[in-house]
């Protein structure tokens, strides 16, 4: 993305929200979901535009757990923890996750290909106990299911670079 494209948008969100009460967590959210994390050009940024000291910033950003400060892996995938999940079976499916991937909760994969992250709950409790890949969701899985998925993602991300 190049900087007058990022500048502009940026713009946007600050001008949306630049008087409105609780505005940083909004402007943060908002680039977050941009960027899939904060970076820190751009927090910089907000602190200059919005006149308060980056420390600020980071505050809001480190005490929050749901900000992420580095970029997470291509496919983000999201293990659902809620109960109807964990009852029939997350826990071991994260388990083989992390297993597979050699990664813990909330890393990303040294080749930047995937993250992992637990989740408080999905909304599909009748498809328990469920993953999501970068908003695609995979349910009923056992284990098992796990190493071809990542297979799946890996030859996916192989057809999509020949484009």
């Amino acid at each position: 993305m190049c900087a007058e494209s990022l500048g502009q948008e940026l713009s946007a969100t600050l001008k949306k929200w630049k008087n409105k009460r609780g505005n940083l967590i909004m402007i943060l959210h908002e680039i977050q979901d941009r960027y899939g994390y904060v970076p820190r050009d751009v927090a910089l940024e907000v602190a200059k535009e919005l006149d308060i000291p980056l420390a600020q910033i980071w505050e809001v950003l480190t005490f929050y757990n749901l900000f992420k400060l580095e970029a997470p892996g291509k496919y983000v995938i999201s293990v659902c923890m809620g109960t109807a999940c964990y009852l029939k079976g997350a826990p071991e499916v994260f388990d083989k996750f992390k297993e597979e991937l050699g990664v813990d909760e909330g890393e990303s994969t040294k080749d930047k290909m995937f993250h992992l992250q637990g989740v408080r709950c999905l909304g599909c409790c009748g498809l328990a106990p469920a993953v999501t890949i970068n908003g695609k969701i995979y349910s009923k899985l056992k284990p098992h299911d796990v190493a071809g998925i990542i297979v799946q993602c890996r030859e996916q991300d192989k057809l999509k670079n020949l484009n």
